[in-house]
């Protein structure tokens, strides 16, 4: 391997991805964050309101994922996950009060489809099986041009399901990359999607393990340190310009931009990046979940779409929030407990709360935004890109962040071991 140093740019999990990546095969390894702290969107920090530690969202992953589980396993935080040891999620409609469960079968054969009880309830086997029409469907499709975008199957399960995952209304959001969905949960069975979420947070999971491990292999990082500016030749990167110094480019060195889109298009001339996204509201209030509270719980009939119970903790999601985000931070959290009670089942009144809200979330998971997705390779053979806006083939998901820094860490040790 040459001597090439490689320059990563930003440190939300598809930097830190990569650098673990590169720093592993012994590649000297910078990582330059704009930000005070590691993490990106998949961050945690003390809050002074709450008087605890909280994170800045409710992610989630799925024990089929694997990309985050061999990551989590490299950092040493695969125990740091904690979910039900069977495929399963609960849901409850608020404004009826019915409840129930889905309940699929561990292996891929869906013997499940025909037990009324492990069903959405007023579904028919054959409702389920609509879905693979979409492992076929164009990158120009959109998820009402497949399948069926009505019917209980649809308001019960996959409404949710996919606007969760695509952050996007799930009609106009792009049958392909629904399509990925489908094909690395359902398709493979119940094994696959386990719920898994980060315990006691984000950054004790995903953040602060990757940073030990980087320092344990001689990687460095500096945080507050902004990256203004490329300077490029016809065909390589030359410069990173910082806010306080200006890094010139040796002939071997490699740059792995991991920066949101708006970022990198204003780094990069001429980049295809996506420029339109979509909101998440997320809520947590200081009351410890019921013990007999699932972990995750699926909310129809009101605002609220999943709600979390922590020990110490409720937090609850709202995915493709553009409708709410910007309305009283007060009056969404009164919104919000009010569904807590009718789904939990409590009567307390407004606990201490906070209120996140996160306007570019991710991409907008339509076809037209899909298209606009760059590939990890740019023009500029030291230059590699990196993130979940990335064409990834996944939504904008943990996954395909951990993914894309995987890639991009792949092609730089190709290009280092010239």
């Amino acid at each position: 391997m040459n001597s090439g140093k490689a320059y990563v740019i930003g440190a939300g999990l598809s930097g830190l991805s990569a650098a673990i990546g590169l720093a592993d095969k012994g590649v000297r390894v910078e990582l330059i964050e704009a930000a005070p702290q590691a993490g990106g969107r998949c961050r945690s920090y003390y809050d002074p309101s709450l008087g605890q530690v909280i994170d800045n969202g409710n992610h989630f992953v799925l024990s089929g994922n694997h990309a985050t589980m061999a990551y989590l396993k490299k950092i040493g935080s695969e125990n740091l996950l904690q979910g039900s040891p069977r495929s399963g999620v609960p849901f409850v409609d608020i404004a009826t009060g019915a409840r129930w469960a889905l309940a699929p079968s561990e292996g891929p054969i869906p013997f499940w489809l025909f037990s009324d009880s492990r069903r959405v309830p007023d579904t028919r086997p054959a409702d389920y099986f609509s879905l693979f029409k979409l492992l076929a469907a164009g990158k120009d499709k959109r998820i009402r041009d497949v399948i069926p975008c009505k019917g209980p199957l649809w308001d019960r399960l996959l409404h949710p399901f996919f606007l969760g995952a695509l952050n996007t209304e799930p009609e106009d959001a792009s049958a392909a990359l629904a399509a990925a969905l489908v094909r690395e949960t359902f398709a493979k069975g119940g094994r696959a999607y386990r719920i898994r979420v980060a315990h006691p947070t984000l950054a004790a999971a995903f953040v602060d393990p990757a940073l030990v491990h980087l320092k344990h292999k001689g990687a460095h990082a500096r945080f507050g340190a902004r990256l203004r500016r490329i300077v490029f030749s016809a065909d390589h990167a030359m410069a990173l310009e910082c806010a306080e110094e200006t890094i010139p480019l040796a002939p071997a060195d490699t740059v792995v931009l991991a920066t949101p889109p708006w970022s990198a298009r204003e780094l990069i001339p001429d980049i295809a990046a996506p420029d339109d996204f979509r909101s998440i509201v997320n809520a947590h209030f200081k009351h410890p979940g019921p013990p007999t509270a699932p972990l995750m719980l699926g909310v129809l009939g009101g605002t609220a779409q999943w709600i979390f119970s922590f020990a110490d903790r409720i937090s609850i999601t709202v995915s493709g929030a553009d409708a709410i985000v910007d309305e009283d931070r007060e009056t969404l959290a009164r919104t919000f407990w009010a569904d807590v009670q009718k789904a939990l089942g409590l009567s307390e009144p407004l606990p201490p709360w906070q209120i996140v809200k996160e306007k570019r979330a991710t991409f907008a998971a339509t076809p037209q935004q899909a298209a606009r997705r760059a590939g990890a390779k740019t023009r500029w053979s030291n230059l590699i890109l990196a993130g979940d806006w990335t064409d990834t083939g996944l939504p904008a998901t943990i996954e395909g962040a951990i993914r894309s820094g995987r890639t991009a860490a792949e092609l730089a040790l190709k290009r280092l071991s010239v």
